[in-house]
């Protein structure tokens, strides 16, 4: 199957926003889910943007790093929108010690796999739920193509 996706990255907010490595991570999640057509937005956004998309639409009153939603699409094109904290990927890449434009890739990916219907267990166990083993080795490749 052809993958015919559309992409687009939002960094009004943070120019500067590695753009190309976002796209090449989004695009590599669709494609290893075998997608047909697509049409992704994925927006950068600072905390107080993502605290109040948070309380609007979950109901829960913080920050987040992610909020992913799937939209209808016409036929079967599968859209959605991606909401990546930037303030809050700062944070976590300076915890764990990786570069900003790793998180932003990892967060894009896993609002990704929301999208395309993948979810997680909350607490502990999530990082070894198969969505994080498949995004974090979709991530793994998408670095090794940025090199």
């Amino acid at each position: 199957m052809t993958l015919l996706a559309t992409i687009h990255v939002d960094d009004e907010t943070f120019p500067g926003a590695p753009v190309t490595l976002i796209e090449r991570a989004v695009r590599r999640a669709l494609e290893a889910e075998g997608r047909g057509e697509v049409e992704i937005s994925v927006a950068l956004l600072p905390d107080a943007e993502m605290r109040r998309l948070n309380k609007e639409f979950l109901d829960k009153d913080h920050t987040t790093d992610v909020l992913a939603f799937t939209l209808s699409g016409a036929g079967n094109t599968t859209v959605g929108d991606v909401y990546v904290g930037y303030d809050q990927a700062a944070r976590q890449a300076a915890e764990v010690g990786v570069p900003l434009r790793e998180e932003l890739a990892r967060l894009a990916i896993h609002g990704t796999l929301h999208v395309l219907g993948y979810d997680h267990p909350q607490g502990l166990d999530r990082a070894e739920s198969p969505m994080f083993q498949l995004q974090e080795r979709l991530l793994k490749g998408t670095l090794e193509d940025a090199v």
